[in-house]
């Protein structure tokens, strides 16, 4: 029998860990889901502030909060993760 070769462990930088507040359990329904691959970030952005990650196209989310009249909203993913991202790139999973 072959021997089975296991890769070399490496560890993650700190910057690949989800923030601790900003993780919750999943939630059970969705509302929307995103519609293209789009950045998003753990805390409102600042200028010029580079993304924290990507949601990747066809995820299902939940929206939490729109806000306000701007076009920024804060979404729940499939594994838990409470993030804010730009709430044109969500299409919903059903007609109002």
């Amino acid at each position: 029998m072959p021997r089975m070769l296991r890769p070399k462990a490496t560890v993650l930088p700190d910057s690949a860990l989800v923030p601790a507040d900003r993780q919750q359990a999943p939630p059970r329904r969705f509302t929307h889901r995103v519609v293209a691959d789009q950045p998003f970030h753990f805390e409102l952005p600042q200028a010029d502030q580079a993304a924290d990650g990507q949601l990747q196209a066809g995820a299902r989310v939940k929206l939490v909060q729109q806000q306000g009249e701007g076009p920024l909203c804060t979404v729940v993913d499939e594994h838990g993760v409470c993030v804010v991202t730009d709430f044109a790139g969500l299409q919903p999973l059903r007609p109002p």
